[in-house]
């Protein structure tokens, strides 16, 4: 005998949908099933470290900032080797 404890979904056609382990494929089994309501997870807002609130669009422009930041700031091979050379010097 095994136990299993599994978090599902009834749906609005009332069927739940078990997904067992490839394990016990092709057996026969004895199910118990002990229904237990769940509270419902209310979403908590997410802050960033500022204290802003944080959204899909607070994300999506803080990505792209960086994006632009990156080019902005993107140095080509000559730069990179002339700093190299610099820091050789010292």
């Amino acid at each position: 005998m095994e136990t299993m404890k599994l978090i599902s979904h009834i749906g609005s056609d009332g069927i739940l949908l078990l997904q067992m382990p490839t394990e016990f494929k092709d057996t026969s089994v004895e199910v118990l099933v002990v229904l237990q309501h769940l509270p419902s997870e209310e979403v908590k807002p997410k802050y960033n470290a500022w204290g802003q609130l944080t959204t899909k669009k607070s994300i999506q422009a803080a990505i792209a900032k960086m994006l632009q930041l990156r080019q902005e700031i993107a140095l080509d091979k000559s730069s990179i080797r002339s700093m190299i050379e610099e820091g050789r010097r010292f």
